[in-house]
């Protein structure tokens, strides 16, 4: 009789033993799946009413031509066409082109909320149509807005001034709706004007606004890169692009990580964060 209990008693720990221990394979198993399921790249985010960039992607447009430079558009067109604030000042602005993206922009935004830090924001009427709760938080957390055409065309390629007036209307227009004022700010997609364009822009009550420090962050090289690129050849009143908007398979992720380096670098090197209008002394409505 005590060989039989012990027998039974043997059998019951094996049989234990071996539920505990199938049950933690199982739950071994299932864990990383659960875990990778809820792993989601950037890119991959919802925003299926984003449109494209007309004119091409970034990278591409801006490696494949250059044509008139800033700098002389600037010195034909100094009461229009603005690169930088005073050099007298350890003033500087950030800006931001082709969003609002909702991937990308409200990050953005978080982190300037963080620093404390102001920015203009050239803003695609196309998007801005798609994603107006967003123009409505980059204007209630005190940032600037400014046009950045409609459906982000390159200028100089179309060189037709009826295409020109009709991208910047149908934003000012859109924006008009939203933000309650006609912004006075454009900002040329790829950074491509040439002198008609720019008179023409003058006839329409806009200051046309380049840059003098250029992040490179399309490039979508590593945040350290980018800010590299920026701290590197800073100066009193730079005007510093950056974007906040991708094409479709684009990435801003190491635009937002960049800030998180910029930022606090230049606070304490003494720079202070301004809107365009205040770095330029110029208004931002019409």
């Amino acid at each position: 009789m005590k060989k039989q209990i012990v027998k039974w008693l043997l059998t019951i720990e094996v049989l234990f033993c071996f539920y505990l221990t199938n049950d933690f394979t199982v739950n071994a198993n299932a864990a990383p799946l659960e875990d990778s399921s809820q792993q989601v790249d950037v890119k991959d985010k919802p925003a299926e009413d984003l449109t494209d960039l007309r004119g091409g992607p970034e990278n591409s447009e801006r490696e494949r031509q250059t044509p008139v430079d800033l700098r002389i558009l600037q010195q034909r067109y100094p009461d229009v066409f603005f690169l930088q604030g005073a050099s007298d000042q350890n003033q500087v602005a950030l800006t931001f082109d082709d969003g609002p993206d909702p991937r990308f922009t409200n990050e953005v935004l978080d982190v300037l909320n963080q620093y404390d830090v102001p920015a203009t924001f050239f803003l695609l009427g196309s998007r801005a149509a798609a994603y107006p709760e967003i123009v409505t938080r980059i204007q209630n957390e005190g940032h600037v807005i400014g046009n950045h055409t409609y459906f982000h065309p390159n200028l100089v390629d179309e060189a037709d001034l009826g295409t020109l007036e009709q991208e910047v209307i149908r934003t000012e227009d859109e924006l008009y709706d939203m933000i309650g004022y006609r912004t006075h700010l454009f900002r040329p997609p790829y950074g491509f004007l040439y002198d008609e364009l720019v008179e023409q822009l003058a006839r329409m009550n806009y200051s046309v606004i380049g840059w003098t420090v250029d992040s490179l962050d399309w490039q979508e090289d590593p945040p350290e890169v980018i800010a590299s690129n920026v701290l590197d050849i800073m100066h009193p009143g730079a005007i510093i692009l950056m974007h906040d908007g991708a094409e479709r398979d684009g990435d801003r992720t190491n635009t937002i990580e960049s800030l998180h380096q910029i930022i606090p670098t230049l606070q304490q090197q003494g720079y202070e964060f301004v809107t365009v209008p205040e770095l330029l002394n110029i208004p931002f409505e019409k």
